[in-house]
């Protein structure tokens, strides 16, 4: 590998959508990478609509359906 060339990180996108059909919320995500994730974490996003996830920083919306 090149010294200039970049690796993409699994579970790099910083912002998720999701719906209320796919709650309750869980990181890493069904569509996330998973071999190299951390535990399973449940998030609470039903009251303000948003959530971050305390190990890898993945911001979650809730949309508006």
């Amino acid at each position: 590998m090149s010294e200039h060339q970049t690796v993409e990180m699994p579970n790099e996108k910083s912002t998720v959508e999701v719906s209320r059909r796919q709650l309750p919320l869980h990181c890493p995500t069904p569509e996330m990478s998973l071999w190299n994730s951390h535990p399973r974490v449940f998030l609470s996003i039903e009251e303000t609509g948003q959530a971050t996830c305390p190990y890898c920083g993945t911001a979650f919306s809730l949309k508006n359906e």
